[in-house]
Formats: structure tokens, sequence, C-alpha cells
């Protein structure tokens, strides 16, 4: 352990004392960041560099409790670091959430639910040797769940997983799998041929069967490198079942708040655009040409509706994620819902004030706003909790009794 991960573990989670310490430590790793994240778009290569740095400083562990030799952060605490991580790099912060989603699901939620005594010991068992792997030999894991046949993460599950001995075949394919080449293990939602339930599976990266297909050439969010995982009869031991199963189809339905985890990427790339303005205008941004701008009316006029849209995606946020509970109500929905669309489209109409704000040399691909436009471009698109996914279930919310749900269905 680090000293700096020592001076962590003195404080508690889940209290702004411990967030601020964790805050604290990814700005100071800020400034690399903000500098790599021009590399990464350029390239469309994954940012080895900064999750060296989260090796380096405890933080690929942040979300491991405590118990498991993990910083313990609770999932409010997590929303904290991810949205920091986002404000100097987009891409890096959504592939630290792909990381982080599997501690959350095995650890936190995981604790939530209801499990047999039999079946807890084997989670506490199996999640033991998983998070030892992430404390000391620093493995980082992905979640690519998309397979492009319906937008959710618990409908439309192509991927099968034959059971042999000693574990499982699994083939199938899951696209937009972000840290391809990267991740020592893609963790695939799969099912047993016959079984009704999810499976939750680590296949590991280098196992038989494993191929990395496809171009990775986006407009925006480059840095993930999202490629297409093919898996053909790969061999995934029992040990790699994250969650007993069925567990994952209850954490779903029972605590959905992290289908809003990548949210806080964008949250954070909101702020980082609210930096670089406010850099613009003060006239400190590197390479700009004009000098102070922060004198013009209309130009604080977009910086007053840039700052509260920021605002208003960040308390909406906070709320849902910090009021968060096991089973929720339609109307405790409502609010993560309304949280995630407007998080996302938010992000994108501050992206759009700012080139108004900072004017036409702001587009230049010297400047950093062209990349944190395209990059905010993207996150209405993200599922399960896409804005269209949100957009529909707030506009059918309240209206039909559970037993009534209207034409089309809940």
């Amino acid at each position: 352990m680090t000293a700096v991960d020592a001076d962590l573990i003195r404080l508690e989670p889940g209290t702004r004392e411990f967030r601020r310490a964790l805050v604290d430590l990814v700005r100071e790793m800020a400034p690399a960041m903000r500098e790599r994240a021009v590399v990464y778009d350029r390239q469309a290569s994954f940012p080895f560099e900064n999750f060296a740095d989260f090796r380096a400083n405890g933080l690929l562990a942040v979300c491991v409790p405590r118990r498991f030799g993990g910083l313990g952060a609770t999932y409010a605490d997590y929303i904290r670091v991810s949205e920091e991580i986002g404000r100097s790099c987009g891409a890096t912060g959504l592939t630290f959430n792909m990381h982080n989603a599997t501690m959350l699901w095995t650890g936190q939620v995981a604790d939530l639910l209801d499990l047999s005594p039999a079946e807890r010991d084997r989670h506490e068992q199996i999640r033991a040797e998983m998070y030892r792997g992430v404390v000391e030999d620093g493995m980082i894991h992905s979640q690519p769940f998309s397979e492009g046949l319906a937008p959710g993460a618990t409908t439309g599950v192509a991927t099968k997983a034959v059971p042999v001995d000693g574990g499982w075949l699994v083939t199938g394919r899951k696209i937009f799998a972000s840290l391809s080449g990267a991740a020592d293990f893609y963790n695939v939602t799969c099912q047993v041929p016959g079984e009704d339930v999810i499976r939750l599976l680590g296949v590991p990266t280098k196992a038989d069967g494993v191929e990395i297909v496809d171009d990775w050439d986006p407009l925006g969010m480059r840095g993930t490198v999202s490629r297409t995982l093919l898996m053909r009869e790969v061999f995934v031991p029992h040990a790699n079942e994250w969650m007993p199963a069925g567990t994952y189809n209850q954490a779903a339905l029972r605590y959905p708040w992290l289908f809003l985890s990548l949210t806080p990427s964008y949250l954070g790339l909101t702020g980082g655009i609210l930096d670089t303005t406010a850099a613009y205008l003060r006239g400190e941004l590197p390479g700009q040409v004009t000098g102070p701008r922060r004198d013009h009316a209309i130009k604080q006029v977009g910086w007053a509706q840039m700052q509260l849209k920021h605002q208003q995606s960040q308390a909406l946020l906070y709320r849902a994620i910090d009021e968060a509970t096991i089973d929720p109500t339609e109307d405790e929905l409502v609010t993560g819902w309304a949280a995630a669309v407007t998080v996302m489209e938010h992000a994108a109409e501050v992206a759009s004030l700012a080139i108004k704000v900072c004017g036409g040399q702001s587009m230049q691909k010297t400047m950093p706003l062209e990349r944190m436009y395209r990059d905010a471009r993207l996150g209405s698109t993200m599922l399960p909790w896409s804005a269209e996914v949100c957009t529909e279930r707030l506009g059918r919310a309240r209206l039909y009794d559970q037993d009534d749900p209207g034409e089309g269905g809940s």
C-alpha cells in the first residue's frame, strides 16, 4: 500500500473528508492527464499511462472493500472520483468506469442483495481472489455488455456459456468493448442454454478463442478503444463467475442506479469545458491568439448559461446517487432517469455554448474545446440508460398503474 493510500485509509468512506482526499489525489494527476488526452484522441490509443498512475496511487482498488485491501469507496464517493477524472480526460473517465463497474457490482451492490448462505460464502471466496488480483497485481477489468440486439443490459443476451468440466465454453460477440487490448479480464453477461438467468463471467484476455476485431476510428471518446470482442469456445473456469447465477438479474432490477455510472465522466467533461472557457475568457488559455474577453457582456451571458447547466447537472446527479436505495420506487427512478438525460444532454449543450463563447479559434484541433465538443456529443447514446431510453421511461412514468401499463406495455 502506498503512503497516499495509508492516509486515505485513516478517513471514513462516505465522509466529506474522504471524498475531498480522493478528489485531491486525482487533481494531482490532472495536468498529466490533460496533456496526454491530446495524444490519446489523435491516435485513438488507450490511456495506459493514466492507468499506470491509477495503479501506483491505489485508485484501481478505489471501490474494492477495505477488508480486501482496497480504499472502500462507496458508490457516491466513486461518482466524485470519476467526475474529477472526466474533467481532465473524458475517455479515461469512461474506461476507468468500466473497470470499477465490476468492483461495484460484486462489492457494494452484491452486499445489498438476497443470497443464500452457500451463495454468500462462495461469492466471498471468489471475489476475494478477484480483488487480490486488482490490489496486489494491478489487474484491469472491462465490462462489455452491448451486443447490439436490444437497448438494455439484461435483454438481448446472445452470448452462450456451455457447461464443461471445471467451467464453461463461452461463445459470443460484444460490441463497443472498451479497454480492448488493455484489460486483463472481459467480464461478460451470458446465458447457459436452457437457463433464464444471466451469468457474469470473467473471460481472461489471453485465453484461447479470444479475438479483438474491427477498426476504431470514432467521432469522440477515442481513447476508450472500444473495438469488438469475439469469443469462440473460450474456457472460463468456475472461479471466474464473479456473481452467483442470476445475481446480476437481481442487481439490475433492484439496484439499477449503477447504470448511472457512465454519467460522472460526462459531468466531469462538462466541468472541463467550463475550465477551458474560463481560461479563454481570462486570456490564459495556452495557444489562444486573443487577449481577455471577460468584459464582453454577450460572452458573460453565454458563460452564465454554461454555469447554470453545469450546476443543474451536478445537483441532479448527486441527488440521484446520494439518495439511491435498493428497490427504488418509480418516483425515485424518475430522478435517476432525469439525471441521466440532463447530464448527457447538458454536456453537449455546454460544449456548443463554449464554441460560441470562445469563437472560431476554438474549433482548431490544436485547441482542447474541439476534442471536448466531439466527446460531449456521444453521452446521449450511452446504453443502457441512454437519453432515448430514459426519455421514453419518463414519458410513461406516473401515468399508468402497475397492473395497467397502457398501450405497448411498461
